[in-house]
């Protein structure tokens, strides 16, 4: 197991060392994640990069591309508590969030009420198959996931630093979901869409699952190190012209006089301005994540597709066309690209 600096010791670091430190950090966790996941690279950089920056994902994929595995292995590497909650029809709030229960208190021998938390009450939270529980179960998750903290029978109990929810969802079956709203929908940073592997990838899933068990997953990063990384994460300097073209994006997907033709013509809704905080954010955590100690307009761009693809609200038109989020996305940095004298 890897020796981590205490929080003291992290303290200490100026912020060009930290940087190193989470360049290394990066480089441990992922070579621990390969023990048990074969490709998906662009999905754990995504996944990274949310987590440095302190932002909830939602995973998209069809059964069996590992997104539970991934999670689970992931919180075993950052030695984080990790909770796993299986959404179904019949999944109540307080199933969430935890509930009030009578206890007989040893002191007095009176019954009293005592808080009783819930799954939500962990580091990393897998919300499996979040589209199968009615809305009102759905809502649960909005101030946890907001707010870092549940409210209970009018009492509000905090979360523990740090905090985030990995959200599943099988875009395949749609008979007896519901879809997220998209208040909800805008509270997770990023979408991150789960492909099927390609052949060769694949043949070497099924060998390495087909043999010996894999290798256990060891802690290598601490509690105490995420946190600093992700106060460094907002110390990170963005040039104001970046900031602008994050900006410029996501005003851009808005159908309102002056967007431009596809916009106006497959888009009921745009981004609302937590798209712009996200792009410029994941910019930071990316950066450092490549070992960059500034945001660059490439880093804007690469992080497009996962801020915009659940943001983006398509029309009827679209859809009966078969338009993708994706395609729109595309479009966008076709007609605002990258400025020649960029970072």
């Amino acid at each position: 197991m890897t020796q981590t600096p205490s929080s003291t010791a992290l303290d200490q670091l100026d912020d060009a060392a930290l940087a190193g430190h989470l360049h290394e950090a990066t480089k441990r966790i992922t070579t621990e994640l390969r023990k048990v996941i074969v490709g998906q690279d662009d999905v754990v950089e995504q996944a990274l990069i949310a987590l440095y920056a302190g932002g909830n994902c939602l995973l998209v994929g069809v059964p069996g591309l590992a997104k539970t595995l991934l999670i689970h292995s992931l919180a075993r590497a950052l030695d984080l508590r990790f909770s796993r909650i299986q959404f179904t029809p019949d999944l109540m709030p307080s199933d969430v969030t935890g509930t009030d229960m009578i206890t007989d208190d040893p002191e007095t021998g009176r019954r009293k009420l005592a808080f009783l938390p819930g799954p939500i009450f962990a580091n990393v939270v897998l919300a499996d198959e979040i589209n199968r529980t009615p809305p009102k179960t759905q809502a649960a998750l909005l101030e946890a996931m907001q707010e870092r903290r549940v409210t209970v029978q009018g009492k509000t109990y905090p979360l523990e630093p740090p905090f985030f929810v990995f959200a599943t969802q099988n875009p395949i079956e749609l008979e007896g979901t519901y879809p997220l709203p998209e208040a909800q929908l805008d509270r997770f940073m990023f979408e991150v869409l789960l492909d099927y592997l390609p052949e060769e990838e694949e043949v070497a899933v099924v060998q390495a699952t087909t043999t010996v068990p894999p290798e256990a997953i060891n802690p290598v990063v601490s509690r105490d190190e995420i946190l600093a990384f992700q106060r460094l994460v907002r110390r990170v300097p963005v040039a104001d012209a970046v900031v602008r073209h994050a900006v410029k994006l996501v005003r851009m997907t808005r159908p309102v006089d002056g967007a431009p033709d596809f916009v106006r013509q497959w888009l009921a809704y745009g981004a609302s301005v937590r798209a712009a905080q996200a792009l410029v954010l994941g910019g930071k955590a990316r950066a450092l994540v490549q070992g960059r100690a500034h945001v660059s307009f490439e880093d804007i761009h690469a992080l497009a597709r996962p801020v915009f693809r659940h943001r983006l609200l398509r029309n009827f038109q679209a859809q009966s066309e078969r338009i993708t989020t994706d395609q729109v996305v595309s479009r966008l940095l076709e007609i605002a690209p990258i400025p020649r004298s960029g970072l």
